[in-house]
C-alpha cells in the first residue's frame, strides 16, 4: 500500500511516498481504507523531531493521528463489520491507504469524509478543557484562538451549556466568531481592556488555545490563576500555569461530539502525495479551516 513515511527527523521534504506492508488487525482493532485523515500541528511538530524527547518515534514512521474511512477487515471484539463508514483516532499512522483503529464510531452520512476526520482531536481537546475548565452556566468565559479549529469547537460546546463566550480572533474572523454565538473581540495589544467593555461585571475561566503570550494578562484579568488553562503555549510550565495536553481517545467521546450537531470549518484538503504542501501551510497557523488529506 502507498503511505507516506519519514525516515528521519526534518523539514516537510522529509516526507516521501513509499510502499510498505498493509497491517493486519488485532483484537478489538479494524483496518480501514482511509478515505481521508486530519492534518494537526503535533503532526509536524513529530516530523521536525520537535517532539522527539517526548514522543519519540521509530523510523521509518508514518504520521496521522486521525481518519475517516471504510472497514476493510475486523480482528475478534472490533464491534463492527468490512464495509461500516467510520472515523475516530488511528492506531497506526493515517497517512496512508490502510490503517488500524480501535477508537472511532459510526460516521453520521450527513457528514463528509474531511468533516469527520476533523472531529476527534479538536472536538476531544475542546470538551476536556471546559471540563477541566468547569465552566458552568451563566458564567463568561475567554477563548483565545476562537476562530481555530479548538477555538470553534469550545465556543460551541460553552455557549450550548450556557455560558456566555468572548472570544478572541483576527478581524477578519469577528463575523464568523459571533455566528458561532460568542462576543467577538479582536486579539492584540489592548485586548485586555477590550475584554473588560465586553464583560464588565468580569469573566470566571480563560481557555487559551491560542499561544500568543497572553498566560500572564490572562492571570490579570482572572485575578487569579486557577480557571486558566493552556493547550498552546508551554510558557505556563514556567509560569506555573496549566497546560491541558492529553485526554480520553474513546468511542464515547466521538458519540458526544457527533449529538452536539458542532459547526466543522474545513480548509485545504490535499492529495496524500502532497502532504509536505500540506504540513507547509499547517505550519503558518493560517489555514483558515481544517486541513485534511484525501486518499483516492
Amino acid at each position: 500500500m502507498r503511505a507516506i513515511t519519514i525516515t528521519q527527523y526534518g523539514e516537510p521534504d522529509v516526507l516521501r511516498v513509499a510502499e510498505v506492508p498493509v497491517p493486519e488487525p488485532g483484537p478489538g482493532q479494524v483496518r480501514v481504507a482511509v478515505k481521508a485523515a486530519g492534518v494537526n500541528p503535533i503532526d509536524w511538530k513529530i516530523r521536525s523531531g520537535a517532539m522527539a524527547e517526548v514522543r519519540a518515534v521509530e523510523f521509518p514512521h508514518i504520521l496521522g493521528l486521525e481518519l475517516a474511512g471504510v472497514v476493510d477487515a475486523v480482528d475478534e471484539g472490533a464491534g463492527f463489520a468490512v464495509g461500516d463508514e467510520i472515523f475516530g483516532w488511528a492506531d497506526t499512522g493515517a497517512y496512508a491507504e490502510y490503517a488500524l483503529a480501535t477508537n472511532v464510531t459510526r460516521k453520521p452520512a450527513g457528514l463528509s469524509w474531511p468533516e469527520a476526520a476533523a472531529l476527534p482531536i479538536a472536538g476531544e481537546t475542546a470538551l476536556r478543557v471546559l471540563g477541566e475548565l468547569e465552566v458552568k452556566p451563566g458564567e463568561t468565559v475567554v477563548i483565545h484562538g476562537a476562530s481555530g479549529q479548538v477555538g470553534r469547537f469550545a465556543t460551541q460546546a460553552a455557549v450550548a451549556l450556557g455560558a456566555t463566550v468572548i472570544g478572541l480572533s483576527g478581524a477578519r474572523s469577528s463575523d464568523e466568531v459571533e455566528a458561532l454565538g460568542a462576543l467577538p473581540v479582536e486579539y492584540g495589544d489592548g485586548w485586555v481592556s477590550r475584554v473588560r467593555s465586553a464583560a464588565p461585571d468580569g469573566v470566571d475561566a480563560v481557555f487559551d488555545a491560542a499561544g500568543f503570550g497572553v498566560l500572564s494578562d490572562s492571570v490579570e484579568l482572572l485575578g487569579s490563576p486557577d480557571r486558566l488553562i493552556t493547550i498552546a503555549d508551554p510558557a505556563a510550565y514556567a509560569q506555573g500555569l496549566k497546560f491541558s495536553a492529553s485526554g480520553s481517545e474513546s468511542p464515547a467521546v466521538l458519540e458526544d461530539l457527533v449529538s452536539r450537531e458542532l459547526k466543522i470549518k474545513l480548509g485545504s484538503s490535499y492529495g496524500l502525495a502532497e502532504a509536505a504542501e500540506a504540513h507547509r501551510e499547517s505550519a503558518t497557523g493560517h489555514a483558515g479551516g481544517k486541513i485534511t488529506l484525501t486518499v483516492d
